[in-house]
C-alpha cells in the first residue's frame, strides 16, 4: 500500500513540475516575441461601461486610437469616439498635436532621443518584470487540454503559493489572486489568461480599494504566422474611492488592424511637415 501511495505522490509531484516547466518555458520565449511585437503599430478600441448594483448600464465610453511608432518609440492617435468620427474640430486637434509631436522628436538631441527611447524600454521591463515571478507566486497545476482557435493548448490553474516573497512592486498583489492559463503547445506562447481577486486589495494609500471578485481576461492571437499579439482585454470589477464612492466598471479593449511598421510608412490622413 505504501509503494502505491509513493508512486501516486511521484506521479503527481512530477504532474506539478510539468506545469512549472511549462510557465517557465513561456517567460523564457515571452522574450524573442515580444522584440518581433515591436515592430508592429495596430488601432485599439477601448470601451468603458459603468454599472449600477443591478447591472443596469450608467455610462458608456469608446475611444478609437492608432498606436503607431514615431521617431522610435509608440505614439498614440484618438481616431474615433463612440464609434463615431472625431467632429472636425476634433480631427484638427489631432492633427496639431501630431504636427508637434513630429516637431519635438525631430528636433531632440542624441541624448533626448536616447533617454527618451530608454524610459520606454525601462517602461517596458517593469510591465514585464512581474510576470518572471508567477512560478514563485503560485502553485501551478496542468488541470487539462483544449483547443483555441483552433490550435491545441495546455490549461494551467495558479493558485497563491504561501510564503511567495514578492520582488517587484506588481508581484505584492499576486497572493490576492488566483487564475487559469491557456498555454499554446506548439508554441509556448500564452493563448488566454483569467485571473480573478480573492480579497480586497488598496491602491494608493487606500484612495482606491479594488474589491473581492474583480476578474480579467486577456487574450492573444497569431498574426503573419510570426508573433503572437494581444487580441481582447476585459475586465469587470467594483471598487471603492476614498472608501465614500462605490462603482463598477466594466471595460474591454479590442485589438485591431495590425501592420508591421516600415521606416518608410506614413500614418493615414496626415502628412509630416517637411
Amino acid at each position: 500500500m505504501r509503494l502505491f501511495a509513493l508512486i501516486a505522490l511521484s506521479a503527481a509531484l512530477s504532474f506539478a513540475q510539468d506545469a512549472r516547466q511549462i510557465v517557465l518555458r513561456s517567460l523564457e520565449l515571452d522574450s524573442r516575441n515580444e522584440r518581433v511585437a515591436r515592430n508592429y503599430t495596430f488601432v485599439v478600441r477601448n470601451e468603458n461601461r459603468e454599472v449600477d448594483s443591478q447591472g443596469r448600464l450608467q455610462r458608456r465610453r469608446v475611444f478609437t486610437r492608432d498606436v503607431t511608432l514615431l521617431e522610435g518609440s509608440p505614439y498614440q492617435r484618438l481616431i474615433a469616439r463612440d464609434d463615431h468620427p472625431l467632429s472636425p474640430a476634433e480631427e484638427r486637434k489631432e492633427r496639431e498635436k501630431l504636427r508637434k509631436s513630429i516637431e519635438e522628436r525631430r528636433k531632440e538631441t542624441p541624448d533626448q532621443r536616447a533617454k527618451r527611447l530608454a524610459d520606454w524600454e525601462k517602461k517596458r521591463r517593469e510591465d514585464h518584470e512581474p510576470l518572471l515571478e508567477i512560478p514563485d507566486a503560485f502553485n501551478l497545476r496542468i488541470a487539462g487540454e483544449e483547443r483555441v482557435d483552433g490550435k491545441d493548448a495546455w490549461i494551467i490553474d495558479a493558485t497563491p503559493r504561501p510564503g511567495f516573497q514578492p520582488k517587484s512592486h506588481l508581484a505584492r498583489i499576486f497572493p490576492k489572486f488566483q487564475g487559469r492559463l491557456w498555454i499554446d503547445k506548439q508554441d509556448s506562447v500564452w493563448v488566454k489568461v483569467q485571473a480573478e481577486a480573492l480579497d480586497n486589495i488598496s491602491f494608493g494609500l487606500f484612495l482606491v480599494r479594488l474589491q473581492k471578485g474583480a476578474r480579467m481576461t486577456f487574450e492573444q492571437t497569431r498574426v503573419n504566422d510570426e508573433v503572437w499579439l494581444p487580441k481582447r482585454v476585459t475586465i469587470a470589477l467594483a471598487a471603492r474611492f476614498l472608501l465614500l464612492k462605490n462603482f463598477r466598471v466594466e471595460a474591454e479593449a479590442t485589438y485591431l488592424n495590425y501592420r508591421k511598421f516600415q521606416s518608410d510608412s506614413r500614418l493615414v490622413g496626415f502628412e509630416a511637415p517637411q
